[in-house]
């Protein structure tokens, strides 16, 4: 415990901070390049993966990675908000800190599995969005409902696949 506010203290080795900036960076390319939208057949038109390395991070990492990487992308997404939702702080920031961080709690406690982690991270970021969405008025509920289900369940099935095969991947490496 820290003496001075009794918080407790959270550390970083020197691996969890490169780590952090390098899944970051990751995210913030996904964005940039476009290449962070997969098509689905959805209204919306694509699912995004920005949010899979901050669950990544929780994963391989802990909670603190992953809140960090889920900062990184929330950062990136206000600051390159072209959508009014987005440019509000609370909704585009705040809900993805906890991406990684669930992601992190669920891997650890329900059965190492990373298909679930990669699910419940990925509805973090929807409800969190979403729900950030409607308190502040920016949607009716019914319409952040409707786009949960219709847009977010391609994003589930995405991060499942990409988070499986990934986490897989580097465990067999050595990871």
């Amino acid at each position: 415990m820290n003496k001075v506010s009794n918080l407790p203290e959270f550390k970083l080795t020197t691996r969890q901070l490169a780590i952090s900036g390098m899944l970051g960076a990751i995210a913030m390319i996904l964005g940039a390049t476009r290449l962070g939208f997969i098509p689905v057949p959805t209204p919306a038109g694509s699912a995004t993966i920005m949010h899979i390395p901050a669950i990544l991070g929780g994963i391989l990492e802990g909670p603190i990675v992953g809140g960090l990487v889920g900062l990184i992308f929330g950062i990136y997404s206000f600051v390159n908000a072209t959508n009014p939702i987005f440019a509000d702080p609370l909704v585009a920031i705040f809900p993805r800190i906890f991406i990684g961080v669930v992601a992190y709690y669920s891997y650890k406690h329900l059965w190492k599995n990373s298909a679930l982690a990669a699910a419940l991270g990925t509805i973090t970021n929807t409800i969190g969005v979403l729900g950030l969405a409607t308190l502040r008025g920016y949607l009716p509920l019914k319409v952040s409902i409707t786009i949960g289900f219709v847009h977010g369940t391609p994003e589930v099935v995405v991060a499942i696949l990409i988070v499986t095969i990934l986490v897989k991947a580097l465990k067999k490496a050595g990871y």
